[in-house]
């Protein structure tokens, strides 16, 4: 099996999205996701509006690095946001040349996040991009089953993160039932068998909430690299060849306490052993 390998935002969310793309070069990647809309309440941004100083940037940084960009984060879908505030992620990833939409679910009316999930992914189509749903392990939407029933109703796809798969009690007969490429992206992390109870590092990246909670702390500042814990990495790979797969690992101490260098090639050298691949570039 032979993968290119990818650097998902969050494992080095402190770097603007023209710096990630060099550090991810540099460490070897040939993809990027990128954080284009917050995550969290009250989190800073970075200004990637289409025709923007910094997507212009990015754009640069891409052609000069052979780098592409995957996908780009994350548009909560929570009962109230539509189709005005999810118009502008559109084109900001468009002019990326992002093809997925990382999308949450955390409205808790069932009925209500499918119609604004189906409007989404209808006017996702024209930006040549596939909204896909990630199952959060505390979010209304937490069951990969239930993101594949989704995914028959609506065109979307499936982002699977690994942690949040372990952590809400996942199957990999899940897997196996699920629709026919379904699942767009692979996030690649690894950790131990139960929720670690670790503490809230002093500063988040671009100021993240964790709510104090001992799952979100995991999530968004502690995971482990690839091959350093218990999660079933190969048997979820063997299970979709094809699919391309991201490195999403913060580490916000391993980062402060020897650099974001050493912390992305740590992840990719992970990744490529995991994996068995050699490099070759995904950009057009």
């Amino acid at each position: 099996m032979k993968r290119t390998i990818g650097l998902a935002h969050l494992s080095a969310l402190h770097l603007s999205p023209p710096e990630l793309v060099d550090a991810a070069a540099d460490a070897g990647f040939t993809s990027v996701g990128v954080r284009v809309f917050p995550a969290t309440k009250g989190e800073s941004t970075y200004p990637m509006a289409a025709g923007s100083e910094l997507s212009a940037r990015m754009l640069d940084r891409l052609a000069d690095r052979g780098v592409a960009v995957r996908d780009v984060e994350v548009f909560t879908l929570d009962g109230n946001r539509g189709r005005a505030e999810w118009a502008p992620v559109l084109e900001a990833g468009a002019a990326l040349g992002a093809s997925v939409l990382n999308v949450i679910g955390s409205d808790p009316d069932a009925i209500r996040l499918r119609d604004s999930l189906s409007a989404l992914v209808e006017d996702a189509r024209g930006f040549g991009i596939r909204p896909s749903v990630e199952p959060i392990s505390y979010q209304p939407l937490s069951s990969v089953s239930e993101a594949g029933r989704l995914v028959k109703q609506t065109g979307c796809g499936i982002m699977l993160d690994i942690l949040h798969f372990v952590r809400a009690g996942g199957r990999i007969a899940e897997l196996q039932h699920l629709p026919t490429e379904a699942v767009t992206v692979i996030q690649l992390c690894d950790g131990p068998a139960d929720t670690p109870d670790l503490p809230v590092p002093r500063a988040m990246p671009l100021g993240q909430d964790v709510n104090g909670s001992r799952r979100q702390i995991e999530s968004r500042s502690k995971r482990l690299a690839p091959g350093e814990g218990v999660f079933p990495l190969r048997e979820i790979l063997d299970l979709f060849p094809d699919t391309p797969v991201s490195v999403e690992v913060p580490d916000v101490l391993a980062v402060e306490a020897h650099g974001t260098v050493a912390h992305l090639q740590h992840l990719y050298e992970a990744a490529a052993t995991l994996t068995r691949t050699s490099p070759k570039t995904e950009a057009k």
